[in-house]
């Protein structure tokens, strides 16, 4: 079963999920740690529950990323229309029937974000 952590813990990815929604897209980058020998395992895995995730109402777009090499990295980039729909497909009985299938000694580290407009070099 996959553990979730939490990259910064002042700010936990479940707290996040609660938090007020102000209707504004929101991204989850989710970066996953993967047991040896287990990548082929957790990326069919993220292909169930991603099928699950487009399926449901504020679904926008996903994105797995893959360490180059032998890494056992791999980063989910994906857009939702609102925390609240984020909260309600992560807390949906379909999706949490998936976490037990992920290899034992699989973490995730979720984290709720925003884009940033940085003057000169990009836009929110």
């Amino acid at each position: 079963m996959i553990e979730l952590r939490d990259i910064d813990p002042s700010t936990p990815f479940l707290a996040q999920l609660q938090g007020p929604d102000d209707g504004q897209p929101i991204t989850l980058v989710n970066t996953f740690v993967v047991p040896e020998g287990g990548i082929d395992k957790v990326i069919d895995v993220w292909r169930q529950d991603s099928m699950i995730m487009k399926a449901q109402p504020g679904f926008v777009s996903a994105q797995l990323h893959r360490a180059i090499g032998d890494g056992r990295v791999l980063t989910n980039v994906a857009v939702w229309e609102s925390l609240t729909s984020l909260r309600n497909a992560f807390m949906s009985q379909e999706f949490q029937n998936t976490l037990p299938l992920y290899p034992d000694g699989s973490l995730a580290f979720p984290v709720v974000m925003r884009r940033e407009a940085v003057a000169g070099v990009c836009v929110a």
